[in-house]
């Protein structure tokens, strides 16, 4: 980035919209997802890391919606990028309902490891997916929610159903390769993908160099936009899935643009997460058909922006946050 071009505070607190979007079923632990959107010269980005991220954690979301919204992306490799559909926590009961919102698709990403759950429930989950499509790539994310033992004997279990990875089985790197290694001795032939290990910008080139994952999941916003991703990428030398963070389309449409400007996209995207919403802030929603994703602009919607603008208080909440991530985020740049 031209760290002459920066965008000051009031350039950004000019243009800023809170929104506060329902979802149609509990994910991550909310029933709603707020988001703060910054219209700039090259268009429109999103700021919306979790309300649990401290100010230093966030600085990258707001780096990366700075990108979207000040100097565009990078030019594509692809027209549209293959996307998977995404599975929360919930009964087997309610598998086949979540499923028909996306459509048709080749992958299915299966959350598992919820805190309150069993093996048990993610084992009938997983095969409730497998029945529906017998013919789909399935593939499991336990969010660091096991410990290496209880990883190990999940996947070893799980992997009946023909696993394309596990994303995440355990917290931390050493873990990682440990679930990697114990597997391979097993002879159980589940891939082990990094997602939370790669968010700080160190972390994929040691994911690389210890051997802990056979791929890493990237998302734009952790990362600080889509050219930093894709450094990130590079420097780490292993394939990688683009996932996104529970965004509006115009977060979707950074990891579309990741996804289409990646030399290589081996595996099915995380980027359908929008059929999980029960509003958004275009009229044009960018949800997969026929299981991809098109490559294009998101016009965002004033109407929608005021039908789902955030609660007052909930609004200077994130104008106050954006007050002293800019702040870190500007003194970086300068």
């Amino acid at each position: 980035m031209d760290s002459n071009a920066f965008p000051d505070l009031n350039a950004l607190r000019t243009e800023a919209h809170v929104v506060s979007l329902p979802m149609r079923v509990k994910f991550r632990g909310i029933l709603h997802r707020e988001a703060l959107l910054l219209r700039g010269p090259a268009g429109w980005g999103e700021f919306s890391p979790f309300p649990e991220y401290d100010d230093g954690e966030s600085v990258p979301w707001l780096a990366a919606a700075v990108e979207a919204a000040w100097w565009g992306y990078p030019d594509p490799v692809r027209p549209t990028v293959p996307v998977n559909a995404t599975v929360p926590a919930v009964g087997p009961e309610q598998v086949e309902g979540i499923l028909a919102r996306f459509g048709a698709v080749s992958a299915v990403k299966v959350k598992v490891a919820e805190r309150g759950q069993t093996v048990a429930d993610d084992l009938a989950r997983v095969a409730e997916v497998r029945r529906l499509l017998p013919k789909a790539g399935i593939r499991v994310d336990a969010n660091g929610g096991w410990d290496v033992p209880t990883a190990v004997g999940a996947l070893e279990s799980l992997a009946e159903a023909g696993l394309e990875y596990a994303e995440q089985p355990v917290p931390e790197i050493a873990g990682l390769r440990a679930v990697r290694l114990e597997l391979q001795r097993r002879g159980v032939p589940v891939l082990i993908a990094a997602d939370e290990s790669v968010r700080k910008e160190t972390d994929p080139l040691r994911v690389a160099r210890e051997d802990a994952a056979d791929l890493i999941v990237v998302k734009v916003a952790p990362l600080g936009g889509v050219r930093r991703a894709l450094e990130i990428v590079a420097e780490a030398g292993l394939p990688a899935v683009v996932s996104s963070a529970l965004d509006t389309s115009v977060g979707i449409r950074a990891g579309v643009a990741l996804a289409a400007a990646l030399p290589e996209l081996p595996y099915a995207c995380g980027l359908g997460t929008l059929s999980l919403m029960a509003g958004d802030v275009t009229e044009e929603s960018l949800v997969p058909d026929g299981g991809a994703l098109a490559v294009r602009e998101v016009p965002v919607a004033e109407p929608l922006l005021q039908r789902f603008a955030a609660a007052p208080e909930r609004r200077q909440w994130w104008l106050d946050r954006l007050d002293r991530v800019h702040a870190q985020l500007a003194a970086r740049q300068g």
